[in-house]
Parts: C-alpha cells; structure tokens; sequence
C-alpha cells in the first residue's frame, strides 16, 4: 500500500467538493457536506476515545505520525501546542541554514494562526538560496503544523524584498511551488552510520553523510578545490577533502580554515519512512 498523505487527500476532497458544486445543484452539494461532516464527527468521536484509553507513550508514537499526527491536530486532539510542533518543525530544517542564512527563530504564532520567523545572517544576494530556504521551511511547517494559516519571515537578506512572505495555506490548499526545480524529490537512501555516500538526485551530484543516524546533505563539490567530498574521508563530525580542507558537516558545513568558503546545504527531510530532497534552482544563464 502507499503512503497516505492527509494533505493530498485534502486537496482531493477539496477538489472534488469543487468540481461538484459546479456540475450539481445547490441541494446535492448540501447533502454531501452534510456527509463529510458526519464522517468526520464519527471518526472524531473514535480517535478522543482512544486518545483517552492510551498511554501517553502511545500517544506520543501515534502523534509522531504522519498521517495519525494530521488527524489529531484536525480534531484538537494533538497533545502538543501549534508552537510546539512549529520548534519541531524549525529544529528539521535549522541544520541546513547556516551557509544560507545565519539561523531561525520563531518569534510567535499570532492568535490569527501565523507564524512569525525571524531569519538571521545573510543569503549574500543569492535568489537561488533564498528560495531553498523557504521551501524548506515551509514544507516543514505544513507537515508539523497544518493548522498553521500562513508563515512570515524577516531577516532575509536577498535580491527581493527584505520581508519573505510565504503564501497563506491550510490543509485543503496547495501551496505555491517556489519555482522551476525548486520542488522536493523523493528518494530512499541506504547510508550506513559514520559514512558518506554520493547521489544522484535529478541530474545533481548530492553528498549525504550519516552522522550515527543523523543524515546530512551537501552538494557534492568542495568549494576549495571543485572536486567530489564523496572521495575525502570523516572524522567525527569533520569532513576532510582530499585536498586538505575541512567543514563541519553537523554545522551546516561551516569550513574549518579561516576565511574558506562553506559547504551548499541541501534540505533533507525524512518522509513515510524515505527521505525527500530539495535542491536549489539553477539560474537561467
């Protein structure tokens, strides 16, 4: 069986309802809300009873679900708050901003239900990164908290506007793509514990090391001399390329000599039991 997604059943519902109302009458369309509306009430009803019988242990794995997860929050049922899931979300992502941007925090989520980011440090006028970070950290919070109504960051220096707005969502709405190529790819990954393993992920060569069950992703090129990392060697959490420079893979691939350049972060994200990787678009030459 597939992996259900509750956002892409959402939208499927949503487009459905849609596509209805424009082909039925008005009291066609009443009757099967009116459906949905008891369905979700039942199961609604079932998932407070069982949230009741549960260890908090269990509820803690059933809430770390995906899918389980997004039911709970539907029906005010998720044990943690919207800004805890939102911490989570932000703890996913902030490994893979630091040669991006300097970090993120989230500074509220508003009685509206929007988040408020503060970014900090700078994309060093590159549109490209920019728009990885975005699709990283709106991914990330559309998963941890899909009763989230809309992200707002500020800090990001870049080409555009000081002020990142990310479009405002909800369960049933798709969410703009951030451009060509800036979409998530999925893919399984086999990298045992301490090691490095070279991929290809839609034509880009991607360095993905595990740091005893963390994976981390980098395009797979030194700054220093443009050759494979995939060649170079790991020692604890320092990657040394064969030609003697070394990054911190655990920090955001921050170079270990003075004044060298970092490491590219690439967002890596575990997702039904695989991981989905986002590159950064390519400028049109």
């Amino acid at each position: 069986m597939e992996p259900v997604s509750v956002r892409e059943v959402s939208e499927r519902i949503e487009t459905l309802l849609d596509e209805l109302g424009q082909s039925s009458p008005p009291a066609v369309l009443e009757r099967v809300e009116g459906l949905l509306q008891a369905v979700m009430s039942l199961y609604g009803a079932g998932l407070a009873r069982l949230v009741e019988e549960v260890t908090p242990e269990v509820l803690r794995r059933l809430a770390d679900d995906d899918v389980v997860g997004n039911l709970l929050v539907l029906h005010d049922l998720h044990p943690d708050d919207v800004d805890t899931r939102v911490q989570r979300a932000l703890e996913q992502v902030r490994p893979y901003l630091g040669s991006h941007a300097g970090g993120v925090s989230l500074s509220e989520v508003d009685a509206a239900g929007v988040v408020h980011l503060r970014l900090e440090g700078s994309c060093d006028g590159c549109p490209s990164s920019s728009l990885t970070v975005r699709s990283a950290i709106e991914d990330a919070i559309l998963v941890a908290a899909p009763d989230v109504v809309a992200v707002e960051a500020e800090g990001m220096v870049d080409a555009g506007p000081a002020l990142l707005q990310i479009a405002p969502f909800s369960p049933h709405d798709p969410v703009p793509a951030a451009g060509p190529s800036a979409g998530w790819e999925h893919l399984d990954l086999d990298v045992p514990p301490r090691t490095l393993r070279r991929v290809d992920v839609a034509g880009e060569s991607v360095l993905v090391a595990n740091l005893d069950g963390t994976l981390l992703a980098y395009l797979d090129r030194c700054p220093a001399c443009l050759g494979s990392l995939a060649e170079g060697t790991l020692e604890g959490d320092a990657l040394r390329c064969r030609c003697g420079h070394g990054y911190d893979v655990r920090l955001a691939g921050r170079a270990l000599d003075a004044d060298a350049t970092p490491l590219s972060p690439v967002p890596l994200l575990p997702e039904h039991g695989a991981w989905k990787m986002a590159l950064p678009r390519r400028e049109a030459v």
